[in-house]
């Protein structure tokens, strides 16, 4: 992890696509503004963990009905 000091103002350019800005600070609170491209995808670590899990819980049924679907089209076949 790459650890860099930053004061109010001052900012730091990721890839000459993405640049933070710190806006603010006040006793534990840091205000972070965010500039980048509209196709980059910006989220709070805890709301892209919970998009994570949300998309893990949508995934795991399918595969299980599709294995249940190739259970169903093995039988077919071999009933033939």
């Amino acid at each position: 992890m790459l650890v860099l000091s930053r004061k109010k103002g001052e900012s730091i350019v990721i890839q000459d696509q993405i640049e933070l800005t710190i806006l603010s600070v006040e006793g534990d609170t840091v205000k972070v503004g965010i500039s980048a491209p509209k196709h980059v995808d910006i989220f709070r670590k805890e709301v892209y963990l919970s998009i994570q899990e949300s998309n893990r819980e949508s995934v795991a049924p399918q595969q299980s009905d599709l294995k249940a679907l190739i259970h169903q089209l093995r039988k077919v076949n071999n009933n033939d």
